[in-house]
């Protein structure tokens, strides 16, 4: 049977190459990750984090390897720093085609033992962070009328537990943000996901043990990189809106 080489060729996944994509909280664990797979696809990455050591390291990393990676560091809690970062990110390596949101703290605490201070920073990293740096790439995606953004949120922004009250609230309210401007920027062919895993081996759950750490058993960083890429491909005129991954047997 002949084949319709036209239509084959609309069902083709898109490429990343040539693309650009920031990602914070890039120099370690997910956004780390997933910067590198990035790169491996032949996008040029922008990496902004509050550590210059971690940032440059992945940066380098992902040059040895042939990629491209630009860095700057920037605390994603304060609009003045984060515009900033973009601005340099922009001159480096072009305006964002893609935007994940990594970046992220996790405090726990009973409710009444929080400290306020430190409950207001959960929000304003997690949250007020996420809009910080959407609002400021945004644009971007406008005027190039299409690309992607993907938040990652948590099984915590499905349900909450005791002493994650802080996390959770962030978690939750990202999830109605993601919802909301998937809706409001669907017409600029902009795609805004956002990701719910479960335990994921990074240094923000276990610390200074997660070298310890089963990978038989946790998910790890590399398997979210791998989903996102993935999800990323697909063709421009579909896109997934949410997505939780689990690990298959923690126990």
């Amino acid at each position: 049977m002949a084949v319709n080489n036209e239509r084959r060729i609309d069902y083709m996944a898109q490429s990343l190459e040539g693309k650009v994509a920031y990602i914070t909280g890039a120099g370690k664990g997910i956004g780390r990750a997933t910067a590198i797979a990035l790169a491996r696809e032949g996008a040029a990455v922008g990496l902004l984090a509050r550590t210059l050591a971690d940032v440059k390291a992945v940066a380098d990393e992902i040059a040895e390897a042939g990629g491209k990676a630009a860095y700057v560091t920037a605390d994603v809690s304060i609009l003045a720093q984060v515009e900033e970062a973009v601005h340099v990110l922009k001159q480096k390596i072009g305006p964002a085609d893609i935007l994940i949101n990594n970046a992220g703290i996790g405090k726990y605490e009973s409710f009444l033992d929080f400290d306020p201070e430190e409950f207001k920073q959960v929000i304003d990293v997690n949250l007020m962070g996420v809009y910080y740096v959407t609002r400021t790439v945004l644009p971007h995606l406008i005027k190039k009328n299409q690309g992607d953004i993907i938040n990652i949120s948590s099984t915590s922004g499905l349900r909450g537990t005791p002493g994650s009250s802080a996390y959770s609230a962030s978690k939750f309210g990202l999830l109605g943000l993601t919802e909301s401007l998937a809706q409001e920027v669907r017409k600029h062919n902009i795609r805004v996901a956002a990701l719910t895993p479960s335990t994921v081996a990074t240094e923000l759950v276990f610390k200074d043990k997660v070298d310890e750490v089963d990978k038989e058993k946790y998910m790890q960083p590399e398997d979210l990189a791998e989903y996102m890429v993935a999800q990323l491909k697909l063709h421009p005129r579909i896109f997934i809106k949410s997505a939780s991954l689990w690990a298959t047997n923690p126990f």
